[in-house]
């Protein structure tokens, strides 16, 4: 931890950085909530990012802040950070998100975060800088939450199908019209809580490391908590169109009662890790419930070509983000 104080004004750019990070967060992650609701035909797109920015920022008030505190105390040694490990983790993160977005591919900016993180970390300090026990939690979901959406989507999907077996299919579309403003709503709310905490995590290290919080303090300032919410909230209303089309109708077709299904399983997945502390990729979450969903139709139901280039964009993120980031640390390091 720095002994003295950095000058404001670098703290408050690095600040400034965490928020376009956070904002890009919910630009990037809005096909997540809307993707489904969209592709249906229940919502038009700009009601939908209107209606996800909403939750996204009314998750202020529901969920408690267990995400940023694994994200600010539990993935890196917190006496190695400086201004300059910030730097790099949110200049990697941003960076592997910007590419990402601009090839339409639905990747994790939660591990591109923990990447980022992890990366700088490294190139400062090496590997004894680093919380095996916290990251070994979020790399197992990586695995865990997609299976988990995937086994609610499919769950719910044939407990419909059983539930409305003798109903007509018009009257089964209208009355999932409906209930899929429900599961949106709820899905939305699962991304705000667990999403934008990680940026709190992020900018709460940051203050402490550089003497502008204490590190007794059982929870940041409410400044950075709103700030989070809120650019999380906008950065969804600008919506990543993009990767919504590759999440609602690339990986398979849907009708309502298949996005109610996918949005109902991944927000429980999001209310349950965020419950746990766990920081998760809703990218993650609703793409494996999506192909839960469609795989019970029928397995060709599914294009399993594009959920295979999604997987590998699983697979890269947290380490080419980090690599990015230990350039970024470097770099920083070097000139600023």
């Amino acid at each position: 931890m720095q002994s003295i104080q950095l000058a404001i004004w670098v703290v408050a750019g690095l600040v400034a950085v965490a928020l376009i990070f956070d904002f890009m967060n919910g630009f990037h992650d809005a096909a997540n909530s809307i993707a489904t609701v969209v592709s249906t035909g229940v919502l038009k797109p700009q009601q939908a990012v209107a209606f996800a920015a909403a939750f996204n920022v009314v998750a202020y008030f529901v969920f408690h802040l267990k995400v940023a505190q694994t994200v600010g105390k539990g993935t890196i040694d917190p006496n190695i950070v400086d201004h300059y490990v910030i730097f790099g983790a949110l200049v990697g993160a941003i960076g592997w998100n910007i590419i990402t977005w601009h090839y339409g591919i639905p990747s994790s900016s939660s591990h591109a975060l923990i990447g980022g993180l992890v990366g700088a970390a490294l190139a400062k300090s090496g590997w004894g800088s680093l919380n095996f026990d916290g990251l070994m939690k979020t790399v197992a979901f990586i695995f865990i939450s997609p299976l988990l959406g995937f086994v609610l989507g499919s769950f719910f999907m044939l407990a419909v199908s059983w539930i409305y077996f003798r109903t007509p299919p018009s009257k089964v579309d209208r009355r999932f019209r409906r209930l899929q403003l429900v599961s949106a709503g709820l899905y939305s709310l699962g991304h705000g809580g667990n999403d934008a905490q990680k940026t709190i995590g992020i900018i709460w290290m940051l203050l402490i490391a550089t003497g502008y919080a204490s590190s007794i303090a059982d929870a940041p300032p409410l400044w950075v908590i709103g700030g989070c919410y809120l650019s999380m909230g906008i950065g969804t209303l600008f919506g990543g169109w993009r990767i919504v089309r590759t999440m609602g109708q690339k990986i398979t077709k849907l009708k309502p009662v298949g996005g109610f299904c996918a949005e109902a399983g991944g927000a429980i997945t999001l209310f349950t890790a965020s419950w746990l502390g766990i920081p998760v990729s809703t990218t993650h979450t609703i793409t494996g419930a999506i192909v839960g969903v469609g795989a019970t139709q029928k397995l060709s139901a599914v294009r399993w070509g594009v959920a295979g280039n999604i997987v590998w964009a699983w697979i890269l993120t947290i380490p080419a983000s980090a690599a990015l980031s230990a350039a970024a640390w470097w770099l920083g390091h070097r000139f600023l």
